[in-house]
């Protein structure tokens, strides 16, 4: 059910939040726009008819959090943003949501469970096509088999990306692969685990990446051993052999600026014409130490237009009051079939 509670959406003038915006305004919901440029904040919120507040990540954040209900954060790369949103979150007791993948930022927002809770106030990480349907999907298989110690994830649908997800993307640069072993985040070499998996047209190559559910579906499901693995398009493919071969050299200085010119070449996300017709599709398999499995799979429409679904439909629920305090994961508070409620999404046993 729409609600007219305030609730602010920084980064709002990025591909994904413009994105947002605009899927706001048609859900009947009036968010405050929010951001650091102010030229583009007055133009967007003049042609959606909206409020907008200008703050940026180091000041003036608890002035625009006057009075919202809730952020919904969509300024990434996360790991450099998520700290000073969420502790202006916690200051002035605002529900924190955000669209982030990344392992290390994820953990990071889990840090600050405890005083979450102190405060009354819900945090949760990856609102939209990462993590909420990789999430709720982990967790319905592992309540299939109870007692489950190993998890595997696969991901397909992400062969169009914004310049801002290439920029996260950037950030692994002579970064290892982030899994989970006995609860504890791991690491693996770039490229060194692969599999094949079925994202519904039969088997295909599939390697394993620094993807949300690494820290989420741990919160979710309370499995100690988690690996995720992205179906092997041509630019996954390139980009793990080149951080594999010379993530060194991407890491340093000079490597930084030449992978910050590719992402300005690179037009701000995917077009209308781009993204039409694409879906993702999601793998899940849970192993006990008897060796028994339980595998399910989930179609959603494409990431970016499921994340806009998925992440209004979450801060419609918080400003109606159906929250948890702390840090959560979408499947912990809503269920494993949150996500069987969106129009396009199909989840079956295999």
């Amino acid at each position: 059910m729409a609600t007219s509670h305030p609730f602010l959406l920084y980064g709002a003038t990025g591909f994904t939040g413009r994105l947002l915006a605009r899927a706001a305004q048609e859900r009947g919901l009036r968010p405050i726009l929010g951001g650091r440029n102010e030229a583009r904040l007055a133009a967007l919120a003049s042609e959606l008819g909206l409020e907008y507040r200008v703050a940026s990540l180091g000041s003036g954040l608890d002035t625009a959090l006057r009075e919202v209900g809730a952020v919904l954060h969509a300024a990434g790369p996360f790991s450099s943003t998520f700290r000073p949103m969420v502790e202006a979150c916690l200051r002035t007791a605002t529900h924190y949501l955000d669209f982030s993948g990344e392992v290390l930022a994820i953990e990071g927002v889990f840090q600050h469970d405890a005083e979450a809770r102190r405060r009354g106030v819900m945090l949760m990480p990856g609102v939209g096509f990462d993590v909420v349907p990789s999430d709720c999907l982990a967790l319905h298989v592992a309540r299939r088999l109870r007692g489950a110690r190993r998890l595997l994830l696969g991901i397909s649908g992400l062969e169009v990306i914004s310049r801002g997800s290439f920029r996260t993307l950037a950030e692994g640069a002579g970064q290892p692969i982030r899994l989970r072993r006995g609860g504890r985040i791991s690491e693996a070499a770039p490229g060194s685990l692969q599999r094949e998996l079925d994202f519904g047209a039969g088997p295909r190559p599939s390697l394993a990446m620094s993807w949300g559910d690494v820290s989420s579906a741990y919160y979710s499901t309370g499995i100690p051993d988690i690996e995720v693995y992205c179906e092997a398009i041509p630019a996954l493919q390139m980009m793990v052999m080149a951080n594999r071969w010379a993530g060194g050299l991407l890491a340093a200085p000079p490597g930084r600026l030449w992978l910050e010119l590719q992402a300005q070449a690179l037009p701000e996300g995917p077009t209308d014409a781009e993204r039409a017709g694409r879906h993702g599709v999601i793998v899940a398999e849970v192993e006990d130490a008897a060796g028994r499995r339980v595998r399910a799979r989930l179609r959603t429409p494409e990431a970016y237009a499921f994340s806009c679904i998925t992440g209004l439909a979450i801060v419609e629920r918080v400003l109606a009051g159906d929250w948890e305090p702390g840090a959560q994961t979408p499947a912990r508070v809503y269920g494993p079939d949150f996500v069987l409620a969106f129009p396009g999404v199909l989840r079956e046993e295999l």
